[in-house]
């Protein structure tokens, strides 16, 4: 009996039909770079302070030492969130008295910005912080936008699998494309924060399952040894090219609103691709429609201009891996050993923290010192030598220490930071960019290692339980982030720790380089320390 490999090796490992496939599908995963963390500008959080009502019977110089001052970064700064209580003010402005000279302000009584926020326009010109007033008591509510969002690819991810593999790779892909698209459109037109955030959820939703198609799709067309260049580099570097491009969109276009369609806009250009992109015959012969699977095999051998045989799909020929009876596995099995449950709570712990550095990192980056859009960019450009330099890593060293060393450097990096002088504000950049060039090595690497160290029979559940360990590391990221505003440099001191903590972590996990993939979860190698005790 011949399976699927064997029957299409006539039309070749990088056709013209591979390489239309390859470049298409990877192209797809452009707008999921700058959607994905479009938060950043959306959300942007620029200098702001009490408004003081032109109403308000104060005379020029007391206007002025209306807000009191406050320590922030070891300056003082004008206060963002308190002013003294005008009523006072306008008392002592009357009375013709001069404020410091005449009234010690420090004595004077405060009260919250009654009437709202005076936001600079250095930076952004709206951001649906300025719009819907997200500061002050209001200010958790921008980042549970963002985890907002992360949730909605959580959602996602349960949902994205299981539709294709009911409706067709193609299908889910271009309908969940269309999700994202749409919804981002409908969010352009958001009145209320709440309605922004509940339709980011649904962007989420789309913007995973799309990426999840797209993968599949690629790597079910693809052959064997494409196969791993379009998982580690086609789709990683996409997707850092999309996220390029959001700094610059958002350089030129300054209006929240204005960006988010111009953001959503380029989704409109993937749909030309329904008739150029193919369904996955594989699928299709998972569900006995063997003609349309051996049309589309035609199609290939056309385009790479080789003539097909004049039969190719044989039912009767072909593993039919559906009618074989199998024992079933459940998520139980994850805990069915000793050693299986060390590797997946391992695997779990690493693949949070490992989201938590990626994201925390990738939204900090308004809050570094310098121009937030150059800080942006650079944050994106350094994810292509980062994919880059692990493939290489996959292709020719060992697994654990590549995915230890990659942590390693990540995290130190990101301790080190606090240890950096205030005026050399360069050399603190340059540490936070190493430091998501190793966490985002790491994030590269763990997809293959992981799928490595599960068997056969429950690795798509495994690597399933650490994708959504993943996705709760992005959901709590941005509190990272938040936790700035109280110290900043204990997100990295948070990260770093974390970081260091799971490359240790790395060092006990056994190695798969080079290894055959286990079957059976007798099979499996066995954990550093589990191996001593047997």
């Amino acid at each position: 009996m011949r399976d699927y490999e064997d029957v299409t090796a006539f039309l070749g490992e990088w056709g013209r039909f591979q390489r239309l496939v390859f470049f298409l599908l990877s192209a797809s995963i452009v707008p999921n770079g700058f959607n994905g963390l479009s938060i950043v500008f959306l959300a942007g959080t620029p200098e702001h302070r009490c408004a003081v009502p032109r109403g308000a019977n104060l005379s020029g110089e007391w206007r002025n030492a209306s807000i009191p001052l406050e320590l922030r970064g070891g300056r003082a700064a004008p206060s963002r969130c308190r002013r003294y209580r005008l009523a006072a003010l306008a008392n002592f402005s009357a009375l013709g008295l001069r404020p410091g000279s005449d009234v010690e302000l420090g004595s004077l009584e405060q009260e919250p910005c009654l009437d709202g926020w005076e936001y600079s326009r250095d930076v952004y010109r709206s951001t649906i912080v300025t719009e819907w007033n997200l500061v002050c008591d209001d200010d958790w509510k921008g980042p549970l936008s963002t985890s907002l969002f992360f949730v909605g690819v959580l959602l996602g991810s349960f949902l994205s699998g299981q539709l294709s593999d009911k409706f067709g790779r193609k299908n889910v892909l271009f309908a969940t494309l269309a999700m994202q698209t749409g919804f981002s459109f409908i969010q352009v037109f958001s009145t209320s924060w709440e309605m922004f955030s509940v339709f980011f959820v649904l962007v989420g939703m789309g913007q995973i399952s799309n990426y999840v198609a797209a993968f599949v799709l690629g790597t079910e067309i693809l052959g064997k040894s494409i196969r791993v260049l379009f998982c580690t580099l086609g789709v990683c570097i996409f997707y850092a090219f999309g996220y390029m491009l959001l700094p610059l969109f958002a350089y030129f276009i300054r209006d929240w609103r204005m960006l988010l369609l111009a953001l959503t806009l380029p989704g409109l250009l993937c749909i030309p691709l329904w008739w150029v992109i193919p369904e996955s015959p594989r699928w299709l012969i998972s569900q006995g429609r063997f003609q349309e699977a051996e049309d589309i095999i035609r199609k290939a051998a056309k385009t790479n201009g080789i003539t097909a045989p004049d039969v190719i799909l044989d039912p009767s020929e072909l593993q039919d891996l559906n009618s074989q009876k199998q024992q079933t596995y459940t998520i139980l099995d994850l805990m069915k050993t000793r050693n299986i449950l060390t590797i997946t709570i391992m695997s779990v712990i690493l693949w949070m923290i490992i989201s938590v550095g990626y994201f925390g990192l990738s939204l900090d980056t308004p809050n570094l010192h310098g121009d937030v859009y150059v800080n942006c960019f650079l944050s994106a450009v350094i994810e292509v030598p980062a994919y880059i330099i692990s493939w290489l890593l996959l292709r020719n060293l060992p697994r654990r220490y590549s995915m230890a060393a990659a942590l390693f450097l990540g995290g130190c990096v990101l301790l080190f930071i606090q240890l950096v002088p205030s005026h050399i504000r360069a050399l603190s950049i340059l540490l936070v960019m190493l430091g998501k060039f190793g966490i985002t090595s790491a994030f590269s690497m763990v997809y293959v290692y992981t799928a490595e160290l599960y068997p056969t029979v429950v690795r798509n559940m495994g690597v399933g339980a650490s994708s959504m360990a993943s996705r709760l590391g992005s959901i709590l990221s941005p509190y990272f982030v938040y936790l700035g505003a109280y110290d900043r440099f204990l997100p990295y001191i948070l990260m770093g720790s974390l970081t260091v903590l799971s490359g240790i972590l790395t060092l006990f996990l056994p190695e798969s380089y080079g290894m055959p993939l286990p079957d059976t979860i007798e099979q499996m190698l066995l954990v550093k320390g589990i191996q001593a005790c047997i």
